[in-house]
């Protein structure tokens, strides 16, 4: 099998103009610090304006950092299907629930492909499925009062497909949505995926008792440890095979190397681990999703090595993170070498999850570019806000990262946390970077701690600016280790004005 190809230049190495990163973002800084107070006047449509009326009008000051904005969001373009409806009840498909629907899944995606594209309906009942792999110019929509049910049987799914865990690449069991190298895909419609999963079946895969596992079932840690070495091994993907008995639970949707891809208005349950994951795609729309699911591992939308990704109008209840934004773990992740990179997340809802959006940690091909505006998050089961973890196991340069207008309720930890002591910690010969992050007037009103920021010797955090905010019912004071350049400015912790 042939091996992914490495990324092209523009994808995986780091252009002049961001390798000036820091150093620029920073006297960009130093220069407007004057004027910053205008700045945070401004409108955010009138802050972030880029060539338009706006940038035109004297005096105004373009808000920090926010000026790649609108030249992303030109280039995310939802896909186009022709007009062309595939129910997938013509093809032998019954909604009551327990009649396996497999087979007309496949015989209406295959038929919707032959005739050059459109859309494979599910309307008006229950149907019950295996893995569903979709193809170039394929709409799968399921309507409201609809519902796709996956089966519960692992053996269903032991297609040896190629896939990541955790970051890393294997043959493994198909997700349960699935697309490789496709061109205009996706999953829309008002109706629900049901995963199905729970203590019972596919949670317990994590060997964890909190999630049904018993003494002398098997679990994944074994699989795991051994996929893990194989990549620092450099053993070949195609010699990664890893079926049922290896215990390594599936994603819910995830495409594959795929461009042009718009996840919307679904509502997804019970999934086995990740939800939505986008690997190595480009041009990528999540729009206006429902999701929850509280098992192990279950991150809501984890954006790996993808670039051009919006996600918008979504509600999170999730597991563990609400979004996590990756790029291949260790080994793995600096053999393909593609960090993920204008990644938008605006106008979302965060309830439980491990941290509204974070990034890491398979985070090893780095990120860049990442922009989160105007979200609500409140759950004394969430944890963070902002969060970045990585160690000297994983590497990658974290940098370029912007948080404004976020409003939040309660938090079980920090707003901001930066945490280079994350499992590994600094054993390991690659220290992690993380550069140029900023909060704009973000609010809390409880939470453990305002900011965690935890470097160490060898890796410090740098360039961290904190700008009009209010955390309010703050518990413990700031932890701030082996940081440089940290900014605070028009900053509120319990009342008090803080700065730095």
């Amino acid at each position: 099998m042939t091996e992914p190809r490495s990324a092209a230049p523009d994808e995986g190495s780091t252009s002049a103009e961001d390798r000036k990163g820091a150093t620029s973002t920073r006297r960009e800084f130093v220069k407007v610090a004057a004027a910053a107070s205008v700045a945070a006047l401004l409108p955010a449509a009138r802050a972030s304006a880029i060539g338009g009326v706006d940038a035109a009008i004297p005096g105004a000051v373009e808000e920090h950092g926010w000026s790649r904005v609108p030249t992303i969001l030109a280039r995310i373009k939802p896909p186009r299907f022709p007009n062309r409806e595939f129910p997938i009840t013509r093809y032998g498909a019954k909604g009551d629930g327990v009649t396996d629907c497999s087979d007309a899944f496949r015989r209406a995606i295959t038929a919707c492909t032959a005739a050059g594209g459109g859309r494979v309906v599910v309307r008006g009942g229950a149907f019950l499925t295996g893995p569903l792999h979709l193809a170039s110019r394929v709409n799968l929509v399921v309507e409201e009062g609809a519902t796709i049910r996956f089966l519960t049987d692992p053996r269903a799914y032991e297609l040896f497909v190629l896939t990541r865990f955790e970051g890393t690449e294997l043959m493994g069991l198909s997700p349960f949505i699935y697309a490789r190298n496709a061109v205009d895909v996706a999953v829309t419609g008002a109706g629900t995926l049901d995963g199905q999963a729970r203590n019972e079946h596919w949670w317990n895969w994590n060997g964890s008792p909190r999630y049904g596992w018993k003494q002398g079932e098997g679990n994944q840690r074994a699989a795991r440890a051994r996929l893990f070495q194989m990549a620092e091994d450099g053993v070949p993907v195609s010699a990664r095979r890893f079926g049922v008995d290896a215990f390594l639970r599936p994603q819910f949707i995830q495409p594959y190397g795929c461009r042009n891809v718009l996840i919307e208005g679904v509502t997804i349950r019970n999934s086995p681990m990740w939800e939505i994951n986008p690997v190595l795609c480009t041009n990528v729309t999540v729009r206006g999703v429902t999701i929850d699911s509280h098992g192990p591992n279950n991150d809501g939308c984890d954006p790996e090595s993808s670039r051009d990704v919006l996600i918008e109008r979504c509600r999170f209840n999730t597991g563990d993170d609400c979004i996590a934004i990756k790029s291949g773990r260790n080994a793995d992740g600096r053999r393909i070498n593609v960090p993920s990179e204008n990644i938008i997340v605006r106008d979302c809802e965060m309830r439980d999850g491990h941290g509204g959006v974070t990034i890491g940690s398979e985070i090893s091909a780095g990120v860049r570019h990442v922009y989160a505006e105007r979200n609500t998050m409140d759950s004394p089961n969430l944890d963070r806000a902002l969060r970045l973890k990585n160690n000297a196991m994983r590497g990658g340069v974290l940098e370029h990262i912007y948080m404004r207008e976020v409003t939040i309720g309660h938090l079980a930890d920090a707003v901001l946390q930066v945490d280079f002591l994350y499992e590994e910690g600094p054993n390991g010969n690659y220290p992690p970077v993380v550069r140029d992050v900023e909060l704009t007037r973000v609010t809390s009103q409880k939470s453990t701690y305002a900011l965690y920021l935890r470097g160490y010797e060898k890796a410090t955090i740098d360039d961290i600016r904190i700008i009009d905010c209010t955390f309010d019912s703050v518990a413990k004071p700031d932890v701030v280790e082996h940081v440089t350049h940290l900014v605070e400015r028009n900053v509120t912790v319990n009342g008090q004005k803080v700065s730095r």
